[in-house]
């Protein structure tokens, strides 16, 4: 699952939360994995260019070749840039705050937990279990980068949660 609730090591303390969620989108090929994939597909991208080799027709074919591997490596290195996402839910007894950051920028919203709704909307026209947080005059998505049934059962935990503190 793309969260990690953290337990703190000792909730006593004021400047510790009672509970912290980070949230990260799903990552199917890991920044290892990538370079392999890259090998293997210029691989098989030049492996035909053996039945040409030592032809004029081999500099007709390369440029287009070259072309197809830069677009590939171009679109996964995008992918992983844009996927950079980083959700922190930290909720003390008296305050909530959920810090967003992406390579767009870093955004901060904070609300009295006593007075956040969390809301999901499983008909939402745009985004099935749409997730939200609303409070101090503003609502929040939550998780928009999780499919449908974890930002369900995120709901789920993160109401369990609201419940429980003081």
């Amino acid at each position: 699952m793309p969260y990690e609730w953290i337990t703190p090591a000792d909730p006593t303390p004021r400047s510790a939360p009672q509970a912290e969620v980070h949230l990260w989108p799903y990552r199917s090929l890991p920044r290892r994995d990538f370079v392999t994939f890259i090998a293997a597909t210029a691989l098989m991208i030049l492996l035909p260019l053996l039945a040409v080799l030592g032809s004029p027709v081999l500099w007709g074919l390369l440029p287009f070749f070259i072309a197809a591997l830069g677009g590939i490596w171009y679109a996964l290195q995008r992918n992983q840039r844009d996927g950079e996402i980083l959700e922190i839910l930290r909720i003390w007894p008296d305050t909530i705050t959920l810090d967003h950051t992406s390579r767009r920028g870093h955004h901060t919203w904070s609300a009295n937990p006593y007075w956040v709704r969390l809301k999901i909307d499983p008909h939402n026209e745009r985004t099935p279990n749409y997730l939200t947080l609303t409070g101090s005059d503003r609502t929040v998505e939550l998780g928009a980068f999780l499919s449908d049934d974890e930002r369900a059962v995120l709901y789920d935990d993160l109401n369990r949660k609201l419940r429980e503190l003081p």
